[in-house]
């Protein structure tokens, strides 16, 4: 019989379960690593910034730009010998956000014949191939292990169209990703999934907080706490493959954000 919302939230993450959050210097991927470590999780941290980030003390930075295979594959092998597991990995690590303004020009909200071209690899291959390169190395242990937490950070833009084709075809294309590895991943007992988050109070969010309506956002950890409760469904195997939205996580098992608001689920109506 499948457990309540209030039984798994009551429940705890598995003692010495490890997570590896990549892209975790800022903004989303550092609430998640903050929200896993209130968890009791060991949390290892990749960014190429990392080592000055405003992290818990618990938490273990790893030095990583996610273009280097060699730098990744490095950071896996560390994470190996130290723990001998991993047991959710948090795929968050993006591109093509650098350069917005070119020339005095802000250009992310250009025709797709006018985007310059380095937005398209910088999205493709930190986003993208740099979701699917570390999934390639966390599925080497956790199919070892016949267990798994695979969740890649995405967005409605792969749905519907905002504002930049590059940015929703990269979107798109970690879905595919979420589908297809979750497929081949089930026989082996690894969950996979895409989560949305809303509108999300990151430093570049709140930098412009005078000109947003922030009253249905959430804070970078309230998506940690969506990343937590799946960490604690023994059903979670259920929802492999699809895509989630964390407030609508945040409904189905009871947990609310950081100040104890409940945010709106978002549909695609709505953005």
């Amino acid at each position: 019989m499948r457990e309540s919302a209030g039984e798994i939230m009551e429940a705890t993450i598995e003692a010495e379960q490890v997570a590896l959050v990549t892209g975790g210097s800022r903004g989303v991927g550092r609430g998640v690593a903050q929200a896993l470590a209130r968890e009791g999780v060991a949390v290892y941290v990749t960014g190429r910034s990392v080592a000055d980030a405003d992290l818990p003390d618990g938490v273990i930075r790893i030095c990583c730009d996610h273009r280097d295979d060699a730098q990744v594959a490095a950071a896996f092998e560390r994470i190996k010998a130290e723990r001998g597991r991993l047991d959710i990995l948090v795929n968050n690590a993006w591109g093509g956000y650098e350069q917005m303004v070119e020339g005095g020009k802000f250009t992310w909200p250009y025709p797709f014949w006018l985007q310059p071209r380095w937005r398209w690899d910088a999205m493709m291959t930190v986003g993208v191939r740099g979701a699917f390169v570390a999934t390639q190395f966390a599925a080497q242990t956790m199919t070892a292990a016949h267990a798994g937490l695979i969740v890649n950070i995405s967005f409605w833009a792969a749905q519907k169209h905002l504002g930049n084709v590059l940015y929703g075809c990269a979107k798109a294309a970690t879905d595919k990703l979420t589908a297809d590895m979750a497929h081949e991943l089930r026989s082996h007992g690894v969950t996979v999934i895409s989560l949305y988050p809303g509108l999300v109070r990151t430093e570049a969010v709140m930098a412009a907080a005078d000109f947003l309506d922030l009253s249905n956002s959430e804070s970078p950890e309230f998506i940690g706490r969506a990343v937590c409760a799946l960490a604690r469904d023994p059903q979670k195997m259920t929802r492999s493959g699809r895509v989630l939205v964390a407030a609508q996580l945040a409904l189905d098992y009871g947990f609310t954000d950081i100040d104890g608001r409940q945010p709106r689920p978002l549909v695609l109506e709505d953005v």
